[in-house]
């Protein structure tokens, strides 16, 4: 009767913790996550979406900027999994290496911008829990380093990635000619490849 007692209280007990935390979320993140995904259309509004798109186009001319600038504002204003979409400003040979910069930057982000990947908000908050506990004056410091070694680090991928499809587009006669009908393409304005 003992083992059925405890099984019951215990089993209650993991629905009432489960309540609690999603209270806490419902109270906590949420409302921030709301606020700043407003914010971000907001500003994207005031703006004008023809000078935020020419601001992405200029960010993906160099690779310095196409492998930070332009993952940075494609996490904060479109968030997971839209951020990718920038992508379609840039030539073809150029998206694998934009693709990896914006999905190795997806975790640092949410040191500062949860709202950009709320169903990954866990890694930063087990990040930052044990610096809480110890130090909290430094979390602040934590969350800038995350953040910045999160942009040295796409950098470092894009430009492997970008030299990793050079490499395999010079390899194959048929990637060659097919890339440069896509280069062709871009020249002539299309965004996407193959595009009339």
């Amino acid at each position: 009767m003992k083992a059925i007692t405890w099984f019951a209280e215990h089993f209650i007990g993991l629905f009432n913790a489960s309540a609690s935390s999603f209270m806490d979320l419902v109270t906590g993140v949420l409302p921030l996550l709301i606020v700043l995904l407003t914010a971000m259309y907001a500003a994207t509004t005031w703006i004008g979406e023809e000078r935020v798109t020419g601001a992405v186009q200029w960010s993906g001319k160099y690779a310095l900027t196409r492998y930070t600038l332009m993952p940075v504002l494609a996490i904060i204003m479109l968030t997971n999994p839209m951020a990718y979409t920038f992508g379609r400003f840039l030539p073809e040979r150029h998206k694998p290496a934009y693709y990896d910069a914006t999905a190795s930057f997806l975790h640092p982000v949410t040191s500062f911008f949860p709202h950009a990947n709320a169903g990954e908000i866990f890694v930063w908050t087990g990040v930052s829990a044990g610096v809480l506990a110890v130090n909290p004056e430094a979390y602040t410091k934590l969350a800038v380093m995350y953040f910045l070694v999160g942009l040295v680090v796409i950098l470092i991928r894009g430009l492997v990635t970008q030299w990793i499809t050079a490499l395999l587009i010079r390899r194959d006669p048929e990637h060659r000619k097919s890339f440069a009908a896509f280069d062709a393409d871009y020249a002539a304005g299309h965004l996407q490849a193959g595009a009339a």
